[in-house]
């Protein structure tokens, strides 16, 4: 079995703000911008009756996001975010270098996906919403998905699935560049608990470590067995430095790491 650190949702570079913790704990990862999607705007996502623009509007003010600007749902793993098609399940989609990167580690049915992102406490001050002003820039899991089935040709594509936005990459479909993950039904190291979800703030699932920025990370020193993609020599004095390109960091899952996210999800 291999578990995946996928690195998603706004950067600094893509959307160029934190993804909130909402305050009742709900980690909302927000999809990066992307002119060349044809089904999402952040207008027509929505947390709790507001749309994904006015929670982005209402923490950055000087956003350049727009309430038509088109944006790239995936992993699409939170059901109320939007209207549904008959028979949707969650899907995690990649493409190019990070498929290749998936593929050359082995990665197959069965394994482990740990999603994880930037993020920043909010709070409502007067009913608006806004950054903590101490609140820290911090990584967090928020969700993850065991891999149940692999999409890797056009014509496999369920009709469900067709407003995912890697159903749109005709010409990596054409190549064998592209791919769709499906969950499993349910998860195999914890039986009962559904193959893929999205996952609340807790302090066990943030990665950086306290006081530090957020590429700081307090990993337990059993990952140190692990190689870890794109982290040839992470670890320094005292803590873990996670990579600051690359979104898929994948490892095998040594038991000690298994109990590990067993504990993140449970």
């Amino acid at each position: 079995m291999k578990i995946i650190l996928s690195r998603k949702g706004f950067d600094s570079a893509a959307g160029g703000q934190p993804s909130p913790i909402m305050p009742d704990g709900t980690l909302l990862s927000l999809p990066i911008p992307d002119p060349d999607d044809r089904y999402n705007t952040f207008s027509n996502l929505h947390w709790n009756g507001l749309s994904y623009y006015e929670i982005i509007k209402s923490l950055n003010p000087k956003t350049s996001i727009t309430p038509e600007c088109h944006c790239h749902l995936d992993p699409d793993i939170r059901k109320e975010a939007r209207d549904r098609q008959t028979g949707w399940l969650p899907a995690f989609g990649q493409l190019g270098s990070s498929l290749s990167v998936l593929r050359n580690n082995g990665v197959s049915v069965g394994d482990l996906f740990l999603f994880f992102g930037w993020f920043r406490e909010t709070e409502f001050i007067d009913g608006t919403l806004r950054y903590k002003h101490a609140g820290r820039d911090l990584h967090v899991i928020y969700g993850y998905m065991q891999i149940g089935r692999i999409i890797e040709h056009r014509e496999d594509v369920p009709h469900w699935l067709t407003e995912h936005p890697h159903t749109a990459y005709e010409d990596s479909w054409d190549k064998g560049r592209n791919a769709i993950f499906l969950p499993t039904n349910e998860l195999s190291i914890l039986p009962g608990k559904a193959g893929c979800d999205p996952l609340g703030y807790r302090t066990d699932r943030v990665l950086t470590m306290d006081g530090q920025p957020r590429g700081r990370w307090h990993l337990p020193p059993f990952f140190k067995k692990v190689e870890i993609t794109y982290h040839p020599s992470p670890w320094k004095d005292g803590y873990f430095q996670s990579a600051g390109r690359g979104q898929e960091f994948v490892m095998d899952a040594i038991p000690e790491i298994v109990d590990w996210a067993k504990g993140i999800i449970a």
